[in-house]
């Protein structure tokens, strides 16, 4: 299994939440196990940078890429690029 982990800031506080929910089109792409969308509580005591994370998981690799080919990811990449600062991605293989 494939953990997608990606971690996002947002240029400007006003648009968090349109952040969160146009990276919540991304949940309608079928080839995720499971997929959410949450904001960060901001509660560590070192970095606060991170506003909104997406965790996926992935049967494998073949079904990962095809989540990253899919139409609305390319749709949603293009609705929330131009809204987020940075944006840091791991995919790490689940421990069996």
């Amino acid at each position: 299994m494939i953990r997608h982990i990606v971690f996002f800031s947002v240029r400007r506080k006003e648009h968090v939440e349109t952040v969160r929910s146009g990276l919540l089109a991304l949940g309608k792409i079928p080839h995720s196990k499971h997929f959410e969308v949450t904001l960060n509580t901001k509660v560590d005591q070192f970095s606060n940078a991170i506003d909104v994370v997406v965790y996926a998981e992935f049967e494998d690799e073949a079904a990962l890429a095809a989540y990253k080919a899919h139409p609305i990811y390319a749709d949603t990449t293009t609705k929330v690029k131009p809204l987020r600062e940075l944006r840091y991605s791991a995919d790490v293989v689940a421990a069996a």
